[in-house]
């Protein structure tokens, strides 16, 4: 989910807000309660949520490694650099 920045026209209070991309803007000023606020144009920050997405979504074939495997994978490129050394 996106992170957008505000600001008050009346009061000039700045703020952040975590929301949908479906979500309508904030208008309502927090600090002054008046109707005037305005978002900002800026690069917009994200927060990516839920187990294993980097593991899952961007790796492929022999490269993809899940968490539970990592313990594993490590022990055999050990055996097989100590047997590559004899």
């Amino acid at each position: 989910m996106p992170i957008y920045e505000y600001q008050c026209e009346s009061c000039n209070h700045s703020l952040e807000a975590l929301q949908k991309l479906s979500d309508a803007p904030l208008v309502d000023c927090p600090a002054c309660a008046k109707p005037t606020l305005k978002k900002q144009i800026s690069a917009a920050g994200f927060r990516l949520k839920g187990g294993g997405w980097y593991e899952t979504d961007f790796k492929s074939g022999s490269k993809k490694n899940l968490a539970g495997d990592s313990g594993s994978g490590s022990g055999s490129s050990a055996t097989t650099s100590s047997s590559a050394a004899d």
